[in-house]
């Protein structure tokens, strides 16, 4: 007899969120009460249908201009299909972000419409076979999307669950031909301040730079962004390519990639160089290991009302925790 073990973060199928539910998440959003905190201060709620009705018609615009619309919604990857948690209404999603090139507030979402999503391309160098520069439909096209459904844990202890479109961050990785002694991938976004404001800060190290191992990248829970909620990505999650790593917090998703750097060097990342004592290279989500201004033992679920404890690894460390045997001597943690 075949007995399946089910995955540490899977729910039975009865404790799913109910296809119809999904589907139509737009008035699930209408009866939730949006607002959300991070550790100084909250998030202010939208109050109206109308407000709402502005946010995705901004999200929907954006989508629609999108040359790769018509890939979307992708097929549902079903290893991936639940995170155990109800998905986050999009409203609240994609009116609560970090998005530093556009400035440091949460609502940051009018703002990013400056972004200039085409023309782009991404660059290939580093430790690979032949360097590259590729046009970003043109990269797409080469792949194949689906959706997956992930938790997203930030570090400011705020939380939420989104339906993400996009293809393996391992796919990537052999995309780009990596030389047998590549180390890590090194991720970093555009520098044009012209069109972003807040890269006019000086104080920070910019272009916003993130890295991974090779081994983390070739991990399944891996995963490269181009879409959210069944269409091409709004600009203020990270438009046109991201990065998302459902095991570790938030900022170490680099949004907005340009160049993908195999090296053999771990790399300075763009946190970890500007305060090193809050934000290190590996950043793992672990509820026993606290920020040193705040807590990591809880999460506000954005949206919603609700402080619920945190998972080691944000609860995927079935799929991770093997990545990181052996490494007592580093700071998984923060």
């Amino acid at each position: 007899m075949l007995i399946k073990a089910p995955r540490a973060w899977e729910l039975p199928e009865r404790l799913a969120t109910p296809e119809s539910v999904y589907l139509n998440r737009r008035e699930l959003a209408k009866g939730i009460a949006a607002g959300s905190i991070i550790a100084a201060g909250a998030a202010a709620p939208f109050s109206s249908a109308s407000a709402d009705d502005a946010v995705i018609e901004q999200v929907n615009g954006q989508a629609a201009a999108d040359p790769t619309a018509d890939l979307y919604p992708a097929q549902m990857n079903a290893a991936y299909s639940d995170a155990g948690r109800p998905i986050t209404a999009e409203v609240d999603n994609a009116t609560y972000n970090n998005f530093y090139e556009f400035g440091s507030h949460k609502q940051i979402w009018q703002r990013a419409e400056d972004l200039q999503r085409r023309p782009w391309a991404v660059t290939f160098d580093g430790m690979v076979e032949e360097e590259k520069t590729v046009d970003i439909d043109t990269l797409i096209r080469s792949m194949q999307l689906e959706e997956r459904v992930y938790r997203h844990r930030c570090v400011e202890a705020w939380s939420m669950v989104i339906p993400w479109t996009g293809f393996p961050l391992s796919a990537l990785v052999d995309f780009a031909r990596p030389l047998g002694s590549a180390k890590y991938v090194v991720f970093q976004t555009f520098e044009d301040p012209d069109m972003a404001p807040g890269q006019s800060q000086f104080w920070y190290p910019w272009p916003y730079t993130e890295g991974v191992t090779v081994a983390e990248a070739e991990n399944d829970l891996g995963f490269i962004v181009t879409g959210t909620y069944g269409k091409p990505m709004a600009n203020q999650f990270g438009a046109p390519l991201r990065l998302h790593l459902p095991w570790k917090y938030g900022f170490k998703s680099i949004k907005s990639i340009v160049r993908v750097t195999l090296t053999d060097e771990r790399p300075m990342t763009f946190w970890e160089e500007l305060v090193p004592s809050e934000y290190g290279f590996w950043a793992n989500v672990n509820p026993e290991v606290d920020h040193p201004r705040w807590s990591q033992a809880t999460e506000r679920v954005l949206g919603t009302s609700d402080r619920i404890p945190t998972e080691l690894y944000n609860g995927y460390a079935e799929q991770v925790a093997g990545l990181y045997e052996g490494m007592e001597g580093e700071r998984l943690f923060l």
